[in-house]
């Protein structure tokens, strides 16, 4: 099983580079820094720490959304191309492929983490460039998770890709509507802390202040990373053995 897993990995880190995903980090890279400089000449006083908190905030979108619509895109074209059947026909376990790609897009998701982490020692101590880069790659591996998915759930690139913005979203915004539901009436209070026990709290992740005043609790975000991949990864094995192929 290792071996298989490995293999499968491996060959979806080099089809994201062949896809020119390393060109597209680096035009993404290139407008940051252009981006970043403009905001400095607009900026009065404290003119770095408006750069790290706007271009965190932006860069942490844009990775999400590439990653998301990378997992969506490769698997459909894998299928539409019959190498999923291909790679089944060949007596693989349906757990190595899941696995295998699940461990791929890990991989993909640690390229941008590691490029902008990197960019970031230009506006701050490198400790806390470290954590964010580190809490960035763990909010790219659930949304990589969920969007494997749902498309091996949906097999449409766009309902995929619908899905996965509305689960990121919520869970950005899940923590804002906790405060909110507190006055509010006790069946959506209760229905809203239902739902925030079920979701990851991307709210917590990967936050721009961090770059700016250091902080970050890594650990927790670690744990949940942890426990949602490994939920998203068992939903999608339960739905790839139920598909008859």
């Amino acid at each position: 099983m290792p071996g298989p897993i490995f293999t499968i990995a491996t060959c979806t880190l080099l089809e994201a580079l062949r896809n020119r995903l390393a060109w597209v980090l680096g035009l993404l890279a290139i407008g940051t820094v252009a981006l970043g400089g403009f905001l400095g000449q607009l900026a009065l006083t404290e003119s770095g720490a408006l750069q790290a908190a706007l271009l965190a905030a932006l860069l942490r979108v844009c990775c999400v959304l590439l990653v998301a619509g990378f997992v969506a895109t490769s698997v459909v074209r894998e299928t539409g191309d019959k190498g999923q059947e291909l790679l089944l026909a060949l007596a693989l376990p349906r757990a190595a492929y899941v696995l295998g790609k699940l461990a791929g897009f890990a991989l993909v998701a640690l390229l941008p983490a590691l490029l902008f982490g990197a960019m970031a020692l230009t506006l701050a101590p490198p400790a806390w460039c470290a954590a964010w880069a580190l809490s960035l790659w763990c909010e790219l591996c659930i949304v990589a998770a969920f969007a494997l998915l749902c498309v091996l759930t949906f097999g449409q690139v766009l309902a995929a890709l619908a899905a996965t913005l509305a689960f990121y979203v919520l869970a950005r915004a899940i923590g804002a509507l906790q405060a909110m539901a507190q006055e509010a009436a006790a069946l959506p209070r209760i229905a809203i802390d239902a739902l925030s026990a079920v979701l990851p709290h991307l709210d917590q992740f990967t936050r721009g202040e961090w770059l700016v005043y250091g902080g970050a609790q890594v650990a927790p975000l670690l744990a949940q990373t942890a426990i949602y991949v490994t939920l998203l990864g068992a939903a999608a094995l339960f739905d790839f053995y139920r598909k008859d192929l």
